[in-house]
Formats: C-alpha cells, sequence, structure tokens
C-alpha cells in the first residue's frame, strides 16, 4: 500500500493535542484498537473523538478498518520512524539500532557489556552516528 509521504508539521500538529496523544498511545498498545474503547477511556464525547481520530487519519498516524459495524485504530508506525528521523537528521548523535521485539516499551537496566556477556544476555546494542 504505498501512501504519500507525511510532512512532519502535520504529525507534530497532530500530536500536540493531549486527547490526540493519548489516542495514539492507547493504539500503540496493539495492533487493531476498537473505536468503542475510545469511547469508555476519554472523557469527551463521540463527535469529539471522531474529529480527533480524523485529524490524527489525515495527518497519516492511524488507519481506520471497519469490520462489520464497528471500527478499528492502527497506527502506522512507518509515519512515526520517518518523522523521528527527520529530528535525528537535523541533531545527529549516536543512536540505538537494532533494538530486539523484546525489548520494544519495556524498560531494562542498563548492562555493562562485560555483566551483559557474562550473563549469557546476546542482545547487542549498536550506537551510530
Amino acid at each position: 500500500m504505498s501512501q504519500e509521504p507525511v510532512a512532519a508539521t502535520e504529525v507534530f500538529k497532530a500530536l500536540a493535542d493531549p486527547i490526540r496523544w493519548n489516542i495514539v498511545q492507547q493504539v500503540a498498545q496493539q495492533e487493531e484498537f476498537a473505536c468503542s474503547i475510545l469511547e469508555d477511556t476519554l472523557p469527551v464525547s463521540k463527535p469529539t473523538i471522531s474529529y480527533h481520530t480524523k485529524i490524527l487519519t489525515q495527518a497519516g498516524l492511524i488507519e481506520v478498518h471497519k469490520r462489520g459495524r464497528n471500527y478499528f485504530y492502527s497506527l502506522r508506525r512507518d509515519v512515526l520512524r520517518e518523522v523521528i528521523n527527520e529530528l535525528w537528521a537535523l541533531a545527529p548523535g549516536p543512536r540505538l539500532v537494532g533494538e530486539s521485539t523484546a525489548d520494544r516499551g519495556a524498560k531494562r537496566p542498563a548492562q555493562a557489556p562485560v555483566a551483559a556477556a557474562a550473563s549469557g544476555d546476546t542482545d547487542v546494542t549498536l550506537l551510530t552516528w
């Protein structure tokens, strides 16, 4: 599925609202997120939820899928990565590469390379410039 490139400014505008940020955080937790859950977790009306999800969709951050009567949202992680890459280009520096899927979203205490090797931890963190 080929889509037009997303402008970083539109993404930032969409993420600037606390309700939309909350929606993105909730949608990011699952592959597909049911719209009906937002009605229970957000302190706003259905029309307001619809307004905010429309802005997130127009910014390219979420996709909407309809199955039967239900609507489901999924996060466009590729768009977030694109914006993050644009930010890194402004201030290049050391950057983590090769994060394992088990580490995503989980906070792990930092280990020294020797301690990691001794513990049998085979994950390697690579810093790039």
